[in-house]
């Protein structure tokens, strides 16, 4: 990956999380910044124009609904991921997918000839399909095996954390 454009793009949320309580930086938003360090890669966080709400029942039920209707929330902003060669999509696993708005941001793009590397935070499902998902979604790019980090990881065990996603960073650029 040496020499290459990165951009870590990722879906994170704040306030009340399932196992790790109410929390101020998202699971998934510590694992990007620790991608983006180790990479040098560019942060953009995929954000609803209409935020989930901070009760954790309230954010489930509405991000169920979403799941079943196959929405796609309006997004803040963008970022053009023509511009990267490599392009690492992170997000909360919830009931094994992707929240609905990084499809939202995954539609919006052209990923031919694109590295596309998923990671997700879950509590438990790990990646489940959503491999497979980012595969079919970022047509024409070639995607690697993801990381999956617990949450409870990222929020109470950042030196471990730290220390997994080093390693499998280390396995990407070989």
């Amino acid at each position: 990956m040496k020499n290459k454009n990165v951009l870590v793009a990722y879906f994170s949320r704040t306030g009340e999380n399932y196992n790790v309580g109410k929390i101020s930086k998202g699971n998934t938003h510590i694992i990007a910044e620790m991608i983006a360090e180790e990479t040098g890669g560019k942060l953009f966080q995929i954000e609803p124009v209409n935020p989930y709400p901070d009760e954790y029942n309230a954010c489930v039920d509405i991000a169920k609904t979403e799941k079943e209707n196959k929405s796609r929330p309006v997004i803040k902003g963008d970022i053009a991921v023509e511009k990267y060669d490599v392009i690492y999509i992170g997000y909360p696993n919830w009931w094994g997918d992707m929240p609905m708005p990084v499809y939202t941001f995954i539609e919006k793009h052209d990923w031919q000839g694109k590295t596309v590397i998923p990671f997700c935070t879950h509590e438990g499902s790990g990646l489940s399909d959503t491999e497979n998902k980012i595969k079919k979604a970022c047509d024409g790019a070639t995607v690697l095996n993801g990381l999956a980090i617990r949450g409870t990881t990222a929020q109470k065990s950042q030196e471990q954390a730290r220390k997994t996603t080093k390693g499998w960073l280390a396995n990407h650029s070989r």
